[in-house]
Order: structure tokens, then sequence, then C-alpha cells
């Protein structure tokens, strides 16, 4: 979940809080290339006003205006978009098909709880287990265990979605650079923790995270040893400091996190795998998850530029672990 679904269920329950009806679009699945993948959202009103987006701009259109002759008002149903789908004409980016859930809630406190239920989830980070029956409205949604693609099983007319929690960063140490990091990432939709322990640092930098980052006052190495690193965790060790940078990564090794790099020159990188390899005894193939020097060769020299570098590169990841999931 990424923070353009928060603002797409935090619409929703403004509009049900100001006594108007609202139909909640879930990306079900995609064929062939489409814009959004499962489980991005949309809602709407049925005079026009939308939050979110299904495609490059062709679907919303299209629902919008049959939406605005009446359809869509059972509690739920599914339409496709492209190639035998229900606009045949209508034809998305690259020749993509789209299926989508549609919801149709109206004013009550059942639609409003609903709706609160989403976004206690969302911005706790918690992933989420989504239950309905076709075309009935959904009476189960609870939060579960952590995923990290949206998985959607049809059978007939019972729909489960298991909703990915949001993709997770954990900067070791701060630093100029980490600080545009965990910016740049907050805004991506990732949940940012920065763990440092160093009073030096603490008071060079702790006051200039924002408010929704969290700050981990412990040894990152120990955080990861303790509480571990779920398979859709970045872990960036951005220090130069090879005490707390070496550790981390050392730690970070023995996780499923899909992302590891650590800050440095190509010398000092290739000096860290080497270290790293004598003291812990890693294999090639354990030292080869470790991105060394971090991030795209952008020529990148700023600490903002470095970031954007770091982040560019995670996302690139994040990006083709979900495409060789759903392949």
């Amino acid at each position: 979940m990424q923070h353009l679904d928060i603002s797409v269920v935090r619409q929703a329950i403004n509009w049900l809080e100001q006594q108007q009806a609202v139909w909640l679009c879930t990306v079900l699945d995609t064929y062939g290339s489409s814009p959004r993948s499962p489980g991005a959202l949309m809602v709407a009103t049925i005079d026009g006003k939308y939050c979110g987006s299904l495609s490059g701009g062709c679907v919303e259109e299209d629902f919008l205006r049959r939406l605005a002759k009446g359809d869509y008002q059972a509690a739920s149903q599914v339409i496709r978009y492209g190639a035998g789908g229900l606009t045949p004409d209508v034809a998305l980016p690259c020749d993509g098909v789209l299926d989508v859930l549609i919801e149709h809630l109206p004013v009550g406190d059942h639609s409003t709880n609903y709706m609160r239920t989403l976004e206690r989830a969302l911005t706790g980070h918690h992933a989420l287990i989504k239950r309905l029956t076709l075309p009935n409205a959904c009476n189960n949604l609870t939060t579960a265990h952590f995923a990290s693609t949206t998985q959607v099983i049809r059978d007939q007319q019972e729909i489960v979605l298991h909703i990915a929690a949001a993709p997770r960063l954990l900067v070791a140490g701060l630093s100029s650079v980490a600080l545009f990091c965990a910016d740049f990432a907050n805004a991506l939709g990732f949940e940012v923790l920065v763990c440092e322990n160093r009073p030096e640092a603490l008071d060079n930098f702790a006051n200039q995270l924002k408010p929704n980052i969290t700050l981990v006052r412990q040894f990152p190495a120990k955080f990861i040893e303790e509480d571990g690193c779920h398979a859709n965790t970045a872990v960036v060790a951005l220090t130069h400091d090879p005490r707390m940078d070496d550790l981390t990564l050392m730690e970070a090794i023995y996780t499923p996190a899909f992302y590891i790099g650590a800050m440095g020159s190509q010398r000092n990188s290739e000096r860290r795998l080497q270290r790293l390899q004598q003291i812990a005894e890693f294999t090639s193939q354990d030292l080869a998850r470790i991105h060394a020097p971090i991030g795209l060769a952008l020529g990148s020299k700023t600490p903002a530029e470095i970031a954007l570098a770091v982040m560019a590169d995670i996302v690139q990841h994040k990006n083709q672990n979900r495409e060789e999931h759903h392949a």
C-alpha cells in the first residue's frame, strides 16, 4: 500500500461523513501492460469527484460516465477493461487488460467503519485480508501477517484479497544522505525506520527527521538481530562508519530483506566485502546480495543526489521482485 491509497481511503471517509455515497474501486488483476498493480485503489462519487487512479485516465473517464448514468448499484461487482471487456473500445496503454472490483458504499455507520478499518491497517503498516462474495458487501476485513505483494484469489463469486503492507526502508545510522533517503522513501510510500544510538549523530540530525519517520534509538545491528526484517524491507547503511555499517550488513545478510546496501567508494566497498568475507566467512553468494557501492550510477555528488540514486535502485529492485512474483 502506498500513500496514494491512504489518501483514497481518507477521502472516502470524508465523503461518507458528508453524507455522500461512494464507490470504492480496487484493481484485482492485470494482463499485459497496465499502469496500476493489483490492490491499487480509486474512490468516486456519483457527481464525478474521484481520488486515486486505475489507469492512465481512459478507464476513469468511462467509469465516471457510467456511474453518472446510474450503473454499479450492486454492493459489489467485477468489471473488465481492455480486450474482451465491458468496453472493448476503451484501449488501455500497451493493450493491457484490467479487472476491477467495484463496491458501492452507501452512507451509514457500516460503510464508514469499513473504511476506517482500512485506514487503521494502512497507517499502521499492516497487511489485510479482505473477503467478499459477489454481489454482496464485504463482511470480512481483518489484519493479517505480512505479505510482500498483493495476492488475489478468485473462485467464481468468491474473492479474497491479501493486500500487502507498505514496503519498509531501514536506515542504519543518521547522516545527511540518510535524511534525504528517509524523506524520499516516505514520499514513495515506504514505512521508514531510522536506527541510531550514537549521541553525536542524534544531536546533529535527529531533530531534522519528519514526524512520520520512526527513530529507533538502538544500534542497527542489534535491532535487526532482535526484530528481524520482512521480505519487503530494504536495509541501507549510510554512515561511512565501519563499526556500524559492517555489523549492519552482517546481520542483514541473515534476513530475507530484498535489498541490502552500503555507501562508499568502489575501493572502500571492495575492502568492506573483503572484511566481511574474512570475519564472517560469507560466501560469494551472500556477498552478492550487498549493493556496494550503493545506488544507481547517476554520477551523484551531493547528499540529495546520492539519496536519489539509492532510492531509485531500491524502487527498481522492489518492482522487479513484484513482477517476478506475478509472472
